[in-house]
């Protein structure tokens, strides 16, 4: 097992999972945040740096307000980072990039649109063609398990099923990355469980290079290549851990020995 601590700042670069390209989608060097206040201003992200590589699940974990949201609007483009840079495919990041999706942790639907309509959003404001934009988001529907609901408005939807949609929005233009910030907080246990086991099998179908917030080490474990830890505030990287589990992966691999001690070190690590 591949364990790297916070000296990591100084040396971004971290081997890739096995499947994945070695080329880095996001390098993140020294990436500090600070938002202005009457007090000086309030440090959210202190000196972070590590790399994503394409098509590799990495999740971030960390106590409450130790920036990991921020530090996904700041990867998204939404946010400029107040020192340090972010490059995406080489070159820095300077706004949105329309290669980089976004799911948050409410799905944020058009309450007035349908499931179709709220997923062929994105496609229309791009001006793509109705029939090649209805092909595109049928495929996304089919692929999350929506068949059937398309006509559905948002009213009439578990959150579950919200979130799905959501997640096929995000993906309908075909990003390169897909940040998820904490997309499954809002739900009951259960409900959860299941839909990270459905992220799973679209992360499986799409093979799209993921990060995601999450407060779960069980979730983080189950679903990711690499994990994360941010400190409390300000968040720095404390901890970036391979997670050597095979795949694909089942429910079970919860309870096998090695979840145990990865479960272990990642608690360890978030105090």
């Amino acid at each position: 097992m591949n364990s790297l601590s916070s000296d990591l700042s100084a040396a971004p670069e971290a081997a890739p999972p096995a499947g994945a390209q070695a080329q880095p989608v996001l390098v993140v060097r020294e990436l500090s945040a600070v938002f202005r206040n009457g007090n000086g201003g309030l440090q959210a992200l202190d000196s972070l740096s590590f790399s994503v590589f394409a098509q590799e699940f990495v999740c971030v974990l960390g106590p409450s307000g130790s920036g990991k949201s921020t530090l996904l609007r700041i990867l998204a483009g939404l946010l400029p980072p107040t020192q340090g840079e972010v490059t995406y495919l080489g070159r820095e990041l300077r706004g949105p990039r329309p290669g980089v999706g976004l799911v948050f942790q409410k799905a944020s639907l058009m309450p007035w649109r349908t499931v179709l309509q709220n997923i062929t959003l994105p496609l229309e404001l791009q001006g793509m063609p109705r029939p090649d934009s209805l092909e595109r988001a049928q495929e996304l529907i089919e692929l999350v398990g929506l068949q059937g609901f398309e006509d559905t408005l948002p009213r009439d939807l578990s959150g579950g099923m919200a979130q799905r949609v959501a997640i096929a929005r995000a993906l309908v233009h075909d990003p390169d990355v897909l940040l998820l910030d904490e997309p499954f907080g809002s739900l009951d246990a259960l409900t959860r469980e299941r839909m990270g086991a459905e992220l799973l099998r679209i992360w499986q179908a799409r093979r799209k290079t993921v990060l995601m917030v999450t407060h779960s080490i069980s979730e983080a474990l189950y679903l990711a290549d690499r994990v994360l830890v941010l400190s409390p505030r300000p968040g720095k990287l404390r901890l970036n851990v391979a997670v050597e589990l095979p795949r694909p992966r089942e429910e079970d691999v919860r309870y096998s020995p090695e979840f145990g001690k990865l479960a272990a070190e990642v608690r360890k690590a978030i105090g």
